[in-house]
């Protein structure tokens, strides 16, 4: 996979938010300036963990697929665009991802990169079954934002068989085990790789398309064509989405970093869930190319309800549950991506998340 395209930065000014954060300051910018420096977003941490954050360097995130507004997306490019990252002398670079999970695990694991989100918990595992390092911090969605969609001459999933289904790089785990449960011999459909324009479903190119239920639908819809949506929890299957990733020596060598990054992410989804169409026009303001801002801010809303829907009430956003991963897991031994199931503990880490919460509030640094 080639290089990420290097971000392109933008004159940076104190954002509304930031500013009022700021008036609750505990400490002013780390270390001293001299009197031409460049000022920047006032700091609401002490010296000694600004210096540690500050001393971590240049941060690169790297977005699952280019600027859309997706969980684990959405509100990088937000704290980003409120100056939270800066509150909190970190030094995040965004860059845009083509969709391919595991390229973006593999940048993470050479310490290339440093964050990057996955589908779901089942790529983790099979980003480290590829000598992939990385790990888990925080899961955001505990229900399959996969979905599968077929035209509506399609009444059974065995109907697929020897028929051709699309895929962006491979078949969502939970979608797999979806046909495995409902008794289709996935080796006799003809998979291939469709990009991302489901129009290619109603043209009758493929015969099934996999999706996300916060995209493909909206744009199905949008073009008033008819299809059906295939749900895996409605199999049976469990599954996850918005997953954070990192690389584990990294994160052990900075953990104020990731406790931090987490830290302006949940402040950027309190935000956003209030404020969509404004965190929506950040991550237009980055995007080169075309953004459908009304799409996407469609995107957002279906996540983040799906976030709510699925994090129980004593859990903050982000939340781990290690049983849940064992069954996620499961579904790749029974589909056979998997040879055997790894130990899950060092692959999934929440201390970083439970360090900057409270119960189920993040903890915004303040002055007493």
């Amino acid at each position: 996979m080639p290089a990420p395209t290097p971000s392109h930065p933008r004159p940076r000014q104190l954002s509304p938010i930031a500013a009022l954060l700021a008036a609750g300051l505990l400490v002013s910018a780390c270390g001293t300036e001299d009197p031409g420096d460049t000022p920047r977003a006032a700091s609401v941490i002490d010296e000694e963990r600004c210096e540690a954050n500050s001393a971590a360097g240049t941060i690169t995130y790297i977005t699952g697929y280019h600027y859309q507004a997706s969980v684990t997306q959405l509100e990088v490019i937000a704290a980003d665009g409120l100056d939270l990252f800066d509150a909190l002398c970190l030094d995040v670079e965004i860059q845009p991802g083509n969709g391919d999970v595991m390229g973006n695990a593999q940048l993470v694991s050479a310490g290339t990169a440093h964050f990057t989100p996955t589908s779901n918990e089942a790529e983790v595992l099979q980003a480290n079954e590829r000598d992939h390092e990385v790990i888990g911090i925080a899961t955001y969605g505990h229900v399959p934002i996969s979905s599968l969609l077929t035209g509506t001459g399609i009444e059974d999933l065995t109907e697929l068989e020897g028929q051709t289904l699309g895929h962006q790089s491979m078949i969502p785990a939970p979608l797999e085990a979806m046909l495995v449960s409902a008794g289709v011999d996935v080796d006799s459909i003809e998979q291939v790789e469709a990009g991302y324009d489901p129009s290619i479903l109603p043209r009758d190119q493929v015969q099934a398309l996999t999706g996300f239920r916060s995209n493909e639908p909206h744009q199905l819809d949008a073009m008033d064509e008819d299809y059906t949506e295939w749900l895996p929890e409605d199999f049976g299957v469990v599954g996850s989405f918005g997953v954070m990733a990192t690389n584990p020596e990294w994160a052990e060598e900075h953990p104020t970093v990731v406790e931090d990054f987490l830290r302006a992410i949940a402040k950027a989804f309190e935000h956003c869930t209030e404020n969509g169409e404004e965190c929506v026009q950040y991550a237009a303001d980055l995007d080169e190319a075309g953004f459908d801002t009304e799409h996407n801010l469609k995107v957002w809303n279906t996540e983040r309800e799906l976030v709510g829907a699925s994090t129980p009430d004593d859990q903050p956003n982000g939340y781990i549950d290690l049983g849940m991963t064992e069954q996620e897991g499961q579904t790749l031994l029974d589909n056979g991506a998997l040879d055997n199931l790894p130990d899950l503990e060092p692959l999934f880490e929440p201390r970083y998340l439970e360090a900057v919460h409270v119960a189920t509030e993040v903890v915004w640094p303040v002055e007493e």
